[in-house]
Formats: C-alpha cells, sequence, structure tokens
C-alpha cells in the first residue's frame, strides 16, 4: 500500500472515530490491537492486516470500499477527511462528552450547559 492510501486510510478512519466520540484506545481494544499499532494505522504509518482491516470497518462502521477509497461516495467522503484533517483534532475528554450528551433530552442539556457556564465564570476568575 503506497504511502498515500495509508494516510487516506487513516485520515478516514480518524474521521469515523471522532464522529462516534471514541479515542484511539477504545478502537483499539474493540479492534484487539495495542494503542500504539492502531495510533500508527490512524497515523498513515501502517497499514492493517485484512483481519485487522476488516475489525476496524466493522467498529467504525464503514465499508472496507469507503475505507479504501474505492467507491465514488468514498471520493467524497476522502475530500471531507483531508479538509477535516487540517482541522483542529478535538480533545478526546471533549469528543466522551459530545458522545455522552448526544441522547439526552433538551432539558438536561439545558441544565448541563447552565453548569458548564457556571464552572467556566469560576474558573476564569
Amino acid at each position: 500500500m503506497d504511502d498515500k492510501l495509508r494516510h487516506i486510510l487513516g485520515d478516514m478512519a480518524r474521521a469515523a472515530r471522532l464522529r462516534q466520540g471514541l479515542t484511539q484506545a477504545e478502537v483499539a481494544q474493540r479492534v484487539r490491537l495495542k494503542p500504539a499499532v492502531y495510533g500508527r494505522i490512524e497515523r498513515g504509518k501502517m497499514t492493517p492486516s485484512v483481519p485487522s482491516l476488516r475489525r476496524i470497518c466493522a467498529t467504525l462502521g464503514l465499508s472496507a470500499d469507503a475505507l479504501l477509497s474505492l467507491s465514488p461516495r468514498a471520493q467524497d467522503a476522502k475530500g471531507s477527511a483531508a479538509r477535516r484533517s487540517s482541522e483542529p483534532i478535538e480533545h478526546p475528554e471533549l469528543s466522551r462528552i459530545i458522545h455522552l450528551l448526544r441522547d439526552w433530552p433538551p432539558e438536561r442539556l439545558s441544565l448541563a450547559r447552565k453548569l458548564l457556564e457556571t464552572a467556566d465564570s469560576h474558573f476564569s476568575r
């Protein structure tokens, strides 16, 4: 696998992982890889084995065609993954919070926002 394709695969995997609010360590555990190995895959420094690639696809909800840039849909996603890779990556704790809050009802979200605003004003002093 050439460098460009490894980087595209890594960018696509990172974007899917962040959309799901997962950390690299969480994905690595589900895929049965060491976190450092999975990190190298996301950075485009390593090509996963076929069984690992299959588990990555299943874990991240991606088709192998999309992950390997083989489908027209993957071409669109590849462009958006490249754009996202130039954006700052969310802190893992922020991703976890977003993932947790996704299913909360509006009244709980409103209360959480008020708590965060209060904490922010307290820490900003």
